[in-house]
């Protein structure tokens, strides 16, 4: 029997990663095993996000990590998406938690926002004293925002907001949500609208099979009254919300890989230590070509994501490429996590196991942040020149 390679052997990580990207990538590892491994089983079963641990989060800089200024820690594009892969061998929730208060809520400050917004909220974010949220999807308008409910009336130097959101990461304990509603005339606007604003509430999402490490709630405004300084005085019309999301969707990509590493390498010390028929089931050559045929997305799939990361450093990602990637790595990881069930047998379907909570938690990344099938349409644009959504 001779000594196996790791999964990162075959990636090889080095030659991909800056010097920046290594450094983060080990210190977020050496986090995520002592800090937050050992309890995750216990946090997932119990569906709570362990609040306990943001100060942990901020004091590491994963916080607006690849934003310029304000308290924000300025990395690569790359390091950052390391930093959520990181965060997703452990748990989706863990990596969604980070990405919403950055790449979602933070963003939208930092691209849509007047200079007094980012000097009011970006270093509080930054140090995790203030938590925020982005509230697009509804209720009716998941995939369709253009036919979002919510709607805002200005009122003197005032809007008045009214409407919901529905599958908010952070939603019930977010100071601040983004909020995007539509102005009379048609045209969408983003406003920041603060905890404790009357007409304001958050409410749970009760019987979660997946994402059980997150706080996923609802948010509610009823004639909700904001100043006109709430606005975000860029973020006007459909294509600020969907800039941020499509800025998002390169974390979930990096993300949902740290999962699906997580999978294969527990299956493969499972077949390795498996004895069944006298022998380790490892040995079996079937076991060996889905751990295998896995491997083989996974690496691709990493090759192409730090490639890509490479690119939106350089200003040079484009709309459809993040789209094939997003498509891609959810699709890839969902089933790497299925196929470590299987070879772990009944044994798989045990927290403790970890490989069929990861399954759950990635049937949600394989919808939210533009459905599997949305992004199928806008890659079949790119290709086709024709729109088919």
């Amino acid at each position: 029997m001779s000594e196996p390679q790791s999964l990162e052997s075959l990636i090889g990580w080095d030659d991909l990663l800056t010097e920046e990207a290594q450094q983060i990538r080990a210190s977020v590892r050496e986090f995520v095993q002592t800090e937050l491994v050992p309890g995750i089983t216990q946090v997932w079963e119990d569906g709570r996000f362990p609040d306990e641990k943001t100060a942990a989060f901020a004091a590491l800089g994963l916080f607006g990590a690849n934003l310029e200024g304000y308290g924000c820690a300025g990395v690569s594009n790359l390091a950052y998406g390391m930093a959520l892969h990181e965060l997703e061998r452990c748990d989706s929730g863990y990596r969604s938690f980070v990405s919403v208060q950055t790449s979602l809520a933070m963003f939208a400050i930092h691209r849509f926002g007047s200079e007094d917004q980012k000097r009011r909220w970006l270093p509080e974010m930054a140090a995790g004293r203030v938590l925020g949220c982005f509230g697009l999807s509804e209720p009716d308008h998941g995939s369709d925002p253009a036919s979002m409910a919510t709607n805002a009336v200005r009122d003197g130097d005032q809007w008045v907001i009214n409407g919901s959101k529905l599958w908010i990461t952070n939603a019930q304990v977010a100071q601040l949500a983004v909020i995007w509603a539509r102005e009379r005339g048609g045209r969408v606007r983003g406003f920041l609208v603060e905890r404790g604003t009357p007409g304001f509430e958050a409410g749970d999402i009760p019987h979660k099979l997946s994402m059980r490490a997150s706080h996923t709630g609802a948010l509610y405004l009823s004639d909700v009254r904001v100043p006109t300084s709430a606005e975000l005085p860029d973020g006007v019309g459909l294509r600020a919300p969907l800039a941020v999301l499509n800025n998002a969707r390169l974390g979930v990509a990096f993300g949902v890989l740290g999962a699906a590493r997580d999978c294969l390498e527990r299956a493969i010390q499972y077949a390795r230590d498996r004895v069944q028929f006298g022998v380790p089931i490892a040995r079996k050559q079937l076991v060996q070509k889905r751990l295998v045929d896995v491997a083989e997305e996974v690496v691709k799939a990493s090759v192409l994501t730090a490639h890509y990361g490479r690119r939106k450093d350089r200003g040079a990602l484009t709309a459809a490429q993040v789209s094939l990637l997003k498509r891609n790595n959810c699709r890839i990881a969902l089933e790497a996590a299925r196929e470590a069930r299987a070879i772990l047998g009944a044994s798989g379907i045990t927290t403790d196991n970890h490989v069929l909570r990861h399954a759950l938690n990635l049937e949600s990344t394989y919808t939210y942040e533009g459905t599997h099938e949305i992004h199928t349409l806008v890659v079949g644009r790119a290709l086709t020149g024709e729109a088919a959504f």
